[in-house]
């Protein structure tokens, strides 16, 4: 297996990054969560794809967007679980009063149809472990 590390501070970097790593042979993109890549994700994505390179994120709105796959926290169900410590401050509950709280439900999204674009055969196992399959 080839690893392939490349970074990219600006958006502009990101298109020639992708096709760095599509040239020396990578086999997949594994997008690390900061702002540059969530604000560009629809580039991250139409350049993997483009390159013919599967890209797993570590949230579920990259998948819904064309991503291939995702492994990580539900982003929607902590912003309601952070609402519900909002309002419990808002009703004069002192924030160093309230526990602190993690996520401990990982999900794993899979999406087919890029597979299928990508010619990807997913095997029936991994398909079973995931949380959503998007068809």
């Amino acid at each position: 297996m080839i690893t392939v590390v490349e970074q990219a501070s600006q958006s502009d970097a990101l298109a020639p990054a992708l096709d760095r790593m599509a040239k020396a042979g990578a086999q997949v993109v594994i997008v690390q969560p900061n702002g540059l890549f969530i604000n560009e994700r629809s580039t991250i994505l139409r350049q993997a794809l483009a390159a013919r390179l599967p890209s797993i994120f570590d949230d579920r709105d990259a998948v819904e967007a064309g991503g291939f796959m995702s492994y990580g926290v539900n982003n929607a169900e902590g912003s309601r679980h952070a609402a519900a410590f909002v309002e419990k401050i808002l009703k004069g509950a002192k924030p160093a009063d309230l526990p602190i709280e993690f996520s401990t439900k990982i999900e794993l999204v899979i999406n087919l149809k890029t597979a299928r674009t990508l010619g990807l055969d997913v095997p029936a196992t991994l398909l079973a472990r995931a949380d959503e399959v998007i068809e």
